[in-house]
């Protein structure tokens, strides 16, 4: 019986079974070229679980049968992140020679915990490591790792911080008197999730308000002045570059003297952000980098590569190898070297692909010229957006975009008339019901998707440009697309 399996499985190596599945993706590229079709799905859970139900099949099928149900009940109502015409979430539409790298990365299987497990990708993640870190300010002694993404990265340093402040909480705990962790009220839910995980207890977490979608610098500075007056011990501050919400970036050169003045750890979440380094015209807020000891940074962001590629970078490597402080002789081997080569002492993850190759591959691909480029496309697409809007009179921004992500509202009808027959309250309250109600149906339709958000306690609409293919025309139909729709709400 097991030579007929390995005659398939001999058979599955071949070129021409490879061909199919590389024609599926090549398909996929050239069906979302013309911005057709729908960019999501108008089914729900229930009828898609409904599709897949059925047993764990006992006998194999033909690979053409099987790609041929791909094609037609996976991907027709899969997201299409390269459709021109998503706006959505944080999710890239990769580039495609990152994409084509995953079969390589798969058919290798390198884990990335031990140097005699993956002799070249090991040697490559530390070279990519030293050249971002560089690009972060950070000095010769730097280190970091690949993560899966955002989540990780951020725990990561939370982690290393945790071990600067209480060297001994590994194996003694955190104590009755745990130390506190401050953020701005914007900081991605990883930070609050971290401070939860490391046993320190939610409420040592502190939310500092914001100014304009940015930390407060100010009352940032009376937390710090009351927390020595009380006797607690601050453990981090932890500043944004690219909030999820908004895509502002906090004001590292403030926040980062502060923190240096005080002697604080300063973690920098620039998981979406930190790409900004490669721009032509970076956020003069990078240059507090060089403060900060720790940055969460995630390529498959806005340097368009395919989930999973995240990264944890320190100023001091050692931080992250005190971290994991742990002897494991039957994996990791120092030898005579004075700095240890395996990545599995500084990260969470001991059987991990070697997604360093995608990245590796791309940056080769595109240079720092080129990625920057497209970084600073899908920046001035999200401002052909919010120009747009200013020209109108019914819609209205929330913010200048400071990057590639734009919050707005729909209001509708003429400014005057709306001020003339609606009392104030309940003009904000039809407006606040139909944004509400607005995204999930136009995202419904399928001729466009964007995502939702609420700011100062209102709902509104959000767009995070994350497909080179979007251009002007396709901000035009947004705007078409969300006027339509929402018509079709008033008049109901």
């Amino acid at each position: 019986m097991i030579d007929d399996i390995l005659a398939e499985l001999e058979a599955d190596t071949s070129l021409e079974v490879g061909e199919q599945f590389a024609a599926v993706t090549a398909r996929y590229f050239a069906s979302t070229r013309a911005g057709k079709g729908q960019v999501s799905t108008p089914r729900s859970a229930e009828e898609l679980a409904q599709r897949f139900d059925g047993e764990f099949p006992r006998e194999g099928r033909p690979v053409a049968e099987i790609i041929a149900r791909l094609e037609r009940e996976v991907l027709a109502d899969a997201n299409k992140y390269y459709h021109p015409m998503y706006m959505g979430h944080q999710t890239s539409a990769p580039l495609p020679v990152g994409v084509w790298m995953e079969s390589v990365i798969g058919a290798l299987n390198q884990s990335l915990a031990v140097w005699e497990m993956s002799p070249t990708a090991t040697m490559i993640e530390h070279q990519i490591v030293g050249w971002l870190a560089k690009l972060a300010g950070y000095g010769a002694g730097a280190g970091g790792t690949l993560t899966s993404g955002g989540t990780e990265a951020n725990f990561t340093a939370m982690l290393a911080a945790r071990t600067a402040a209480v060297p001994n909480a590994w194996e003694d705990g955190l104590g009755a008197d745990p130390p506190v962790v401050v953020y701005g009220e914007h900081a991605h839910y990883a930070v609050t999730r971290a401070i939860g995980q490391l046993g320190m207890g939610r409420r040592r977490g502190i939310s500092i308000p914001s100014r304009d979608y940015r930390i407060d610098v100010d009352l940032l500075i009376g937390a710090l002045d009351r927390l020595r007056e009380e006797g607690k011990s601050v453990m981090a501050v932890v500043a944004t570059a690219g909030t999820t919400a908004t895509g502002s970036f906090d004001d590292l050169e403030a926040v980062g003297a502060l923190c240096e003045e005080r002697g604080i750890w300063l973690h920098v979440d620039g998981a979406h952000g930190a790409s900004a380094l490669l721009s032509s015209r970076p956020p003069r807020a990078l240059n507090g980098l060089r403060h900060s000891r720790s940055l969460a940074w995630d390529p498959h962001k806005m340097m368009l590569l395919p989930l999973a590629a995240g990264m944890v970078l320190a100023r001091d490597e050692g931080d992250l190898e005190r971290a994991f402080a742990q002897q494991a002789p039957y994996l990791f081997h120092a030898g005579k070297s004075a700095r240890v080569i395996d990545q599995g002492i500084r990260s969470f993850q001991c059987s991990r692909r070697a997604d360093v190759l995608k990245l590796w591959f791309v940056m080769q691909r595109f240079g720092s010229d080129g990625l920057g480029r497209m970084y600073d496309h899908l920046c001035n697409t999200a401002r052909l957006l919010y120009d747009a809007i200013e020209e109108r009179d019914d819609f209205e921004n929330l913010h200048e975009p400071e990057s590639n992500i734009l919050c707005f509202r729909y209001l509708g009808g003429d400014r005057k008339l709306r001020r003339e027959t609606s009392s104030p309250a309940g003009e904000m309250q039809r407006i606040d019901a139909l944004n509400r109600e607005l995204r999930p149906r136009y995202n419904r339709e399928g001729t466009g998707w964007i995502t939702a958000t609420v700011l100062d306690g209102r709902p509104v609409l959000r767009v995070t440009m994350m497909n080179p293919r979007t251009g002007a025309e396709h901000v035009r139909a947004l705007l078409d697309g969300l006027v339509a729709k929402a018509k079709e709400i008033e008049s109901t």
